[in-house]
This record gives structure tokens, C-alpha cells and sequence, in this order.
């Protein structure tokens, strides 16, 4: 079994303002995640966040060694979160099954060892997005249902952005080194996420948006506060977000997106916001 390993390096503002459309997709986006019977991850040099996707058929794919992080298991020194966006499927983690449904999620400790990925029916298979950042100290695995997930509810359907935040990996939910995860789900005729925009320079946090139909599209929005740039994805696509980067977005029909952050605190509310009239 071969695990698909791509290193993106880091990138500065200067840099990602002078790009094009492929050179910041070539930075920041991750296609093609959910490849079918296998493990495909981008080590990203960002907080040294890897971002995954593992969809098993028939077989189990198991994440044990990967060469780019230097030791000798994965989560020798990493801690991991997955939330399946799939059919029903299971995770064994230190020789015990976790069954992950749809929108269920897994924190797992350091040290815990190799990670097994199967589908309950490879007709309908589990799509498990796979999350890792360096920890210090070993905290307890836990298997998260939308139902433990903390709820937090912004916005008005007058600025279309009526949403709710299930905060899944999170310290009122669970315990984590670094990672902070959670999953926003919008209210029908709601399309804009994280508008007003904010920058938080003490964290890296990557988007992934799923849920979307086949033509619906997401016009991300990135770049410093006044030099912004936009991209444009489609189901199943993650996009990376350094510290010094708003991530805001709108799309054209129904879409949910997980979010994920490493970096310096557990504070979610830590955040600078933007000024609507310092956007350029």
C-alpha cells in the first residue's frame, strides 16, 4: 500500500500577492483529496499541519510510518483528529474500533500508534478527513458525535450568514495539544462564511468544503486585508490559510466546510478582526 505524501513549503504575502490563479492554487489549494482506496496527505510546513484524505473500499488502508515526519510511527509525536464525511466506516486506534458516522468525528492521542481506515460497505465508503499537528503531551482519544459537539450560532439570514459552529475538537468538548476542529453548517439561503473577515497571526487554519452540489462553486476569499486574492473550489476541496490571510467565502448554492487550527493557543475567540471599509 502506498500512502501519497505532498510537502507544501511556506509561502509570504509578498509572494502569494504576486501570484497568479495556478501559482495560488499551487500554494494553497488541495485537489483531488478523496481519492478512492487510498491515503493521499499534504504535509504542510504551515504549524506543520497534515491535511488528509482517506477513502478504503475493500481493503483497510493504515497510516503506520510516514518518511516526512522524521519518526518512526506518525503519531509518535502528533496528535490527529478525523471527521468522516462519508458512508459509515471504522477506525482502530491502539487495537481498539471506533465507528465513525456521517459528520462523527475521532480525536486521537499521541503515541496511540498505527491508524486502520475501513469502510463498513465499499459501495457507499467512508471519507475520512484526516488532521495531524505536533503535540508535547498525550492526551485521551475520543469519539465525538455531532450531539457532544459544542454549538455556537452567529449570524442573521439578513446578511446572509446565518450559520451554526459544531465545535468538535475543542478544550469544552475535548482535550488537544494544539488542534482546534469544528464543522459550519448554514441555514437555507445563507452563502457567506466568516464575513466580516478576520486574521489570526498567532494560528495556520485550513478550510475544507463538502456537501456542495456537482456545479455549485466557493469563491474563497485570501491574502492580507489589503491585498486580497480569490479562488475558486469545488466540492471536496481544501484550502490552506496562513496567519497573515483573512479566509472568508461565498458560494452559489448549499455547502458546509470543516475548519482546523494549529499554532500558538486553544482560544477559538483569539482573532483580529477586519474592517469592513480595510478590505481591498
Amino acid at each position: 500500500m502506498t500512502i501519497s505524501v505532498s510537502v507544501r513549503q511556506v509561502v509570504g504575502p509578498q509572494d502569494a500577492a504576486r501570484r497568479d490563479t495556478q501559482g495560488l492554487r499551487d500554494g494553497f489549494v488541495i485537489e483531488a483529496l478523496f481519492r478512492p482506496g487510498e491515503i493521499n496527505l499534504t504535509y504542510s510546513h504551515l504549524d506543520r499541519m497534515v491535511v488528509g484524505g482517506i477513502a478504503p473500499l475493500s481493503e483497510a488502508l493504515v497510516i503506520d510510518r510516514v518518511p516526512e515526519t522524521g519518526t518512526e510511527q506518525f503519531l509518535e509525536r502528533r496528535e490527529a483528529a478525523i471527521v468522516n464525511i462519508g458512508g459509515s466506516g471504522t477506525i482502530s486506534v491502539g487495537g481498539k474500533d471506533h465507528t465513525l458516522g456521517f459528520q462523527e468525528a475521532i480525536y486521537i492521542g499521541m503515541g496511540e500508534g498505527p491508524l486502520a481506515f475501513s469502510s463498513r460497505n465499499p459501495a457507499e465508503p467512508a471519507l475520512f478527513y484526516f488532521l495531524s499537528a505536533p503535540a508535547h503531551r498525550v492526551c485521551p482519544t475520543v469519539h465525538i458525535t455531532r450531539e457532544m459537539a459544542k454549538k455556537v450560532v452567529l449570524g442573521s439570514a439578513e446578511e446572509s450568514n446565518a450559520r451554526t459552529i459544531n465545535q468538535y475538537v475543542h478544550p469544552d468538548v475535548c482535550e488537544s495539544c494544539q488542534l482546534l476542529v469544528g464543522l459550519t453548517m448554514f441555514e437555507p439561503g445563507s452563502v457567506w462564511n466568516t464575513m466580516p473577515a478576520h486574521v489570526h497571526d498567532r494560528r495556520m487554519e485550513v478550510y475544507l468544503y463538502f456537501g456542495m452540489q456537482e456545479a455549485t462553486r466557493i469563491f474563497h476569499f485570501m491574502g492580507e486585508p489589503g491585498e486580497t486574492r480569490h479562488v475558486v473550489l469545488k466540492n471536496h476541496e481544501a484550502v490552506l490559510s496562513p496567519g497573515w490571510s483573512i479566509h472568508s467565502g461565498a458560494g452559489t448554492g448549499r455547502y458546509a466546510f470543516i475548519w482546523a487550527m494549529a499554532g500558538d493557543n486553544m482560544s477559538f475567540t483569539d482573532m483580529d478582526k477586519v474592517p469592513m471599509d480595510a478590505l481591498r
